[in-house]
């Protein structure tokens, strides 16, 4: 069981991405080109690129970015070349951080995840220092108070690996990161809508921080989330407001 304060920390999660609109069609850019280069144009034999077209349909962008998007990936437009970049290290507390960047300057990205982790109390590491404590999986949230038994049914009908039960009472499904597409839409089909889905590293425990620590993680992890490389953030800590 997962401790108490789950769901506050996943309104927490979804409050600050929701908060990044602004950035949120150059990061789903970048998602789809690199996506069509290293998987093809076809979104229905490349499950990352069908993920990111997904992502940038609910929300509402045009079709005409999208497509733009994909062909650069192609090739069938120029575009600037994106490269894949992860960045490990360590926060307030101990609290483990990943740093999944696109770029086209690796040198000038390295140097501002480095400072954005020494201004605010944390420390970078090696290539692989943490993210083995972190499992690459599809996860679902939902709310408290939604059916145990309707999501248990709905999920392992559809193939997902795990149903977890905060003590709060929101409720995960955690899927092979190829089963998250399917998973989704088949709980959707149930009746059923997570308030936070997505293709995601769940970190295997959790740190949590409280008080001037909570503070001071959270302005590490929005100095790292504000970097125009950086696609996404993860990290073990929990935050106690």
């Amino acid at each position: 069981m997962a401790g108490h304060s789950k769901w506050a920390n996943i309104q927490h999660r979804k409050g600050r991405q929701d908060a990044k609109r602004g950035k949120v069609f150059t990061r789903l850019i970048k998602e789809i080109t690199v996506a069509a280069r290293m998987g093809g144009g076809n979104p229905n034999d490349n499950p990352r690129l069908r993920l990111a077209i997904d992502k940038g349909k609910a929300e509402n962008m045009p079709g005409d970015n999208i497509d733009r998007a994909v062909k650069r990936g192609t090739g069938e437009l120029e575009g600037v070349t994106y490269e894949e970049a992860r960045y490990e290290g360590y926060g307030v507390g101990g609290a483990t951080v990943m740093v999944d960047c696109l770029t086209d300057n690796k040198v000038r990205t390295v140097a501002d995840v480095r400072h954005a982790f020494a201004k605010y109390g944390g420390n970078m590491g090696t290539d692989g220092c943490v993210s083995y404590l972190f499992k690459h999986c599809g996860q679902l949230v939902y709310a408290p108070g939604t059916s145990e038994d309707k999501v248990m049914e709905a999920a392992i009908d559809a193939g997902a690996e795990d149903v977890i039960t905060n003590e709060d009472g929101s409720i995960e499904v955690i899927t092979a990161p190829h089963d998250f597409s399917a998973v989704k839409a088949a709980l959707e089909k149930a009746g059923l809508k997570a308030e936070l889905a997505d293709v995601t590293y769940k970190p295997s425990m959790e740190t949590e921080l409280q008080g001037d620590d909570a503070v001071k993680m959270q302005k590490l992890l929005d100095a790292l989330e504000s970097l125009d490389d950086v696609q996404d953030v993860y990290t073990s800590a929990t935050l106690e407001e």
